[in-house]
C-alpha cells in the first residue's frame, strides 16, 4: 500500500499556516481508492465476449481518461481518474493512471479480451504509465499509436495575453 502525505499551504495576511493530513486520514483516502479499483465493474452490453478491442487513453494536464471498445468502436466502459477516486491535483499523476489502466485490465478480463490496439491522445503525465500498466497486466498489446492532434498552421492563433 502507498500512502501519500499531502501538505497545503495558507497564507494569511502575509503569514504562512502548514496544513498537514493526519495518517489516519491518508490511509482512509488511499482505502477509497483501492476499494474503487477492485470494484466490479459495470459494463454496457451484456454478457458478450470479444476477442479483440481498442483502448483509448486521453490524457491531459488534470485527467486521464480512458475508454474501452470493440474491435469495431462501440464504447464498452469509460474510466478517469476521478471516477477510479482522485481528487484535484491527484487525477493528473502518473500513479493515477496506473490504476486507470488496472481497472480497464479487469474490465478486459471480464470479457475474456485477448488483444487490444492502444491509441494514445493529449500531453500528460499519464500517456506512459498506462501504457506500461496495460503490458503489465498482461495484456497482449497489438499495436500503440499515438493520434494527437496536430495542426498543420490552420486556425489563427489567440491574441497574446498581457499581464
Amino acid at each position: 500500500m502507498i500512502i501519500f502525505i499531502r501538505f497545503a499551504q495558507k497564507i494569511i495576511m502575509g503569514k504562512k499556516k502548514v496544513i498537514s493530513q493526519s495518517a489516519e486520514e491518508v490511509i482512509k483516502e488511499t482505502e477509497k481508492i483501492e476499494q474503487a479499483v477492485k470494484k466490479e465493474p459495470k459494463i454496457s452490453s451484456k454478457s458478450v465476449q470479444f476477442k479483440d478491442g481498442r483502448v483509448y487513453i486521453s490524457s491531459s494536464y488534470n485527467n486521464t481518461i480512458m475508454t474501452l471498445t470493440d474491435s469495431k468502436g462501440k464504447v464498452l466502459a469509460c474510466k478517469s481518474a476521478g471516477a477510479v477516486g482522485f481528487k484535484g491535483t491527484k487525477k493528473s499523476t502518473s500513479f493515477a493512471a496506473s490504476r486507470v489502466a488496472e481497472t480497464i485490465v479487469n474490465l478486459c478480463r471480464k470479457l475474456t479480451m485477448e488483444n487490444i490496439s492502444v491509441f494514445v491522445k493529449g500531453i500528460g503525465a499519464g500517456r506512459e504509465s498506462a501504457i506500461r500498466t496495460l503490458a503489465g497486466q498482461g495484456m497482449n498489446i497489438i499495436a500503440i499509436k499515438d493520434i494527437t492532434p496536430i495542426p498543420h498552421n490552420g486556425c489563427r492563433p489567440r491574441k497574446v495575453r498581457r499581464v
